[in-house]
């Protein structure tokens, strides 16, 4: 974020990644709603766009690329995003993604940092779309299946953060987006920079159907990252079911938002996410920071 004297302040972020799905277009609208996930978490309106890509110089075919390409603005223009050139390099892999540039007010930005004792955490879409992809990429689950994942991915978190933005900084504490570093790392990270520690109710937490089950045989590299950088602060009560331990710290693309909110404020949070047209699962709580453990799963 960088502010200017008298005005909004300028915030940007930059995402990209190589192709979760085979549909070009649909792969397109996955990348732009990622790209533009870190400006609505932070309470932001996004503005204009770069288009960042790499593709080999031979074996995908001209229309593949338009349709990429294609798919990603039509997501720009649903957030109405402006497209403002962008850039292409040669790589044997495709990659996607974008640069994006917005506004926000300096007095009322949401980060992940400002998590209190007592407020309630509310996620916005389930878990599992990096075990999806994983199983897509390798022919172990079809497309029906797949579909709702799918669909998460494509949608914005726009709604979901203009339904955040009129609470005050007093009732909405802290927000991050739900990507890389999945739901454990995320709230590892929120749970560090509040001080607090963030317990999560497993049985709450939402997951796509059938996730649960092929989440052992679909285990991303990120996934294991994810659990051996995280693992040490985050307690999971033995009662919880072992396959939920893969959903935890699955990584997640176009992911939800996780927001922490002061508990008198809560039921207002959640008659605003109706009324947006969010489906929000409550998820769990803030409690004062117990020593090491960032997280407790319970």
């Amino acid at each position: 974020m960088y502010r200017w004297d008298g005005g909004p302040a300028l915030v940007q972020t930059v995402d990209f990644f190589t192709p979760i799905v085979d549909d070009p277009f649909v792969y397109g609208e996955i990348a732009a709603a990622n790209a533009l996930s870190d400006v609505y978490a932070m309470g932001g309106r996004p503005l204009t766009a770069l288009a960042i890509a790499g593709f080999p110089k031979e074996g995908v075919e001209r229309d593949v690329i338009a349709r990429i390409f294609q798919g990603g603005f039509e997501q720009l223009h649903r957030a109405g995003v402006a497209l403002l050139g962008g850039h292409t390099v040669q790589d044997p892999e495709i990659k996607f993604g974008y640069a994006v540039t917005g506004a926000i007010d300096p007095d009322r930005i949401l980060t992940n940092a400002g998590a209190k004792p007592g407020d309630v955490l509310f996620l916005t879409k389930p878990l599992g779309t990096g075990i999806v992809a994983t199983a897509l990429k390798f022919d172990r689950i079809d497309l029906a299946a797949a579909a709702d994942a799918i669909e998460s991915m494509r949608t914005l978190n726009r709604a979901a953060a203009e339904a955040v933005a009129p609470f005050a900084p007093s009732d909405a504490h802290a927000c991050t987006d739900i990507t890389g570093f999945g739901l454990a790392g995320h709230a590892s990270e929120m749970a560090a920079a509040s001080h607090v520690t963030l317990e999560i109710a497993a049985a709450e937490v939402p997951a796509f159907e059938g996730v649960a089950v092929i989440a052992a045989g679909n285990r991303s590299g990120g996934l294991a990252t994810n659990e051996e950088h995280f693992r040490i602060g985050v307690d999971v009560n033995p009662s919880v079911a072992s396959a939920f331990t893969p959903i935890l710290f699955d990584p997640q693309t176009s992911g939800g938002l996780l927001v922490s909110v002061a508990e008198g404020a809560a039921a207002r949070l959640q008659a605003a996410f109706d009324g947006a047209g969010v489906r929000v699962w409550r998820i769990g709580r803030v409690l004062p920071a117990a020593g090491d453990t960032r997280v407790r799963v319970v």
